[in-house]
């Protein structure tokens, strides 16, 4: 709807339905009616989530390959916590897309771990993930993401990684009660990818933005990822 609202095309928009704290049990009825991307931000819950997931539905976490079982969706999974380079060998391979690269040090910990998994397929194709960089677009604190002002440097490290596919960027502007004013920060994240993307000749082309609240602000900005979960899952699980 929001899209529509927008003008643009449904398709364009991956929505990723943000999973963390909701049982197992929850993700898989999702998924049987057919929704496809789930979000976790905490990387021993995601991990654990996948393998029950898995069991229930009889669907592997296939992190990338996009097949299709019976009776639903083939989970694939993103990584939309902040991400510590110590957890770097625990995500590679299991996600489909991080969407929280915020510096160097992360990155060639990723890159490293990538360099020691085996071939895959007939072929003996390298692995390789797909990554987002995050933007700390509000210049807050107490929120990861690189500086804008050290985007175009983190993006030239991470080129130079072969392993690592920069896809484009991901940002969690301030909270607001009122979605639309979240909208400068969509619109600076987009100018930000639109000038990377120029710099480094190569298309970038997601923007992981939009919440629940604001999702529809978002789109309109040009979001092609967003991360909603209170509005498909309900209010939050009280965390034991």
């Amino acid at each position: 709807g929001a899209a529509r609202t927008a003008g643009r095309d449904p398709a364009g928009v991956t929505l990723v339905a943000v999973s963390k704290y909701h049982p197992a049990a929850s993700v898989a009825a999702l998924a049987a009616a057919g929704q496809r991307d789930f979000g976790e931000n905490y990387v021993q819950e995601a991990l654990r989530k996948q393998t029950e997931v898995a069991d229930m539905t009889g669907m592997g976490p296939d992190a990338a390959s996009g097949t299709t079982a019976a009776g639903g969706a083939t989970p694939r999974w993103h990584f939309i916590g902040h991400l510590q380079s110590n957890k770097a060998k625990d995500v590679v391979g299991r996600f489909a897309l991080l969407h929280t690269v915020d510096s160097e040090t992360l990155a060639r910990k990723l890159d490293q771990r990538l360099s020691g998994m085996p071939a895959q397929g007939a072929g003996g194709v390298a692995p390789g993930q797909d990554i987002l960089l995050q933007v700390n677009i509000g210049d807050e604190e107490q929120k990861s993401g690189v500086d804008p002002d050290d985007l175009p440097a983190l993006a030239d490290a991470v080129l130079a990684l072969p392993r690592l596919r920069l896809l484009g960027l991901m940002c969690m502007p301030p909270i607001f009660d009122d979605g639309e004013a979240s909208r400068p920060y969509f619109a600076r994240l987009r100018e930000l990818r639109d000038a990377l993307s120029a710099r480094v000749g190569l298309p970038l082309p997601h923007l992981s933005m939009g919440m629940s609240h604001d999702v529809e602000v978002a789109v309109a900005e040009g979001a092609t990822i967003v991360r909603v979960g209170t509005d498909i899952f309900g209010p939050r699980p009280v965390r034991i």
